[in-house]
């Protein structure tokens, strides 16, 4: 396992409203996502099973990069737009020698961003997919959409809290939502 808290510290420092931001928003996305990853094991012993230890890390660095976006409302002041927050993560987490924690960064975003989606919405991203492909990147993406960044003292948004937030990416981020919520169930949210 790795010390997600350690490498978090290089990059923000306790006690400040950006990493009280990261901290808690990214420990209610790694609850969430064990949970189902959990649920999903116990669901489906016949398959190779998610690995929890890695969807935890993952899921705990999965926005890594923000700080590095300008985004004042959520308390990131650098100079990058918003949505390169991935892939500015990616970077780090491979400096770090943890390609798969890096995959996540880039895949999380949305309900996954295809090729498609970059070029057609001209997007400030690599002209690439950037879409979950195992299941531990498909259940922190999907665990993530639960939760803001701007609302921390909120609990988990519903199901229908979520379609509505991702309604206006088209129809097919609610589609691949849909896919998501197919294989990990919705959460109680209560």
């Amino acid at each position: 396992m790795i010390d997600y808290h350690t490498i978090i510290e290089q990059y923000y420092t306790p006690g400040t409203a950006l990493y009280d931001t990261l901290v808690i928003h990214s420990q209610q996305v790694a609850d969430l996502a064990v949970r189902l990853a959990v649920r999903y094991n116990d669901l489906h012993p016949a398959v190779d099973p998610l690995d929890i230890d890695f969807v935890r890390e993952a899921a705990m660095l999965h926005d890594i990069g923000m700080f590095r976006t300008d985004a004042p409302g959520i308390h990131c002041h650098g100079t990058e737009p918003y949505i390169r927050h991935g892939i500015l993560g990616a970077e780090l987490l491979r400096q770090h020698d943890l390609p798969r924690h890096a995959l996540v960064c880039e895949r999380h975003t949305g309900t996954g961003l295809s090729l498609d989606d970059i070029v057609s919405q001209n997007l400030p991203l690599p002209h690439r997919q950037m879409l979950p492909v195992t299941m531990e990147e498909k259940v922190i993406c999907y665990a993530d959409k639960f939760f803001s960044k701007t609302h921390l003292g909120e609990g988990a948004r519903t199901i229908d809290r979520v379609r509505l937030s991702l309604a206006k990416f088209g129809p097919a981020t609610i589609d691949r939502l849909q896919e998501l919520t197919a294989l990990f169930g919705v959460p109680i949210t209560s």
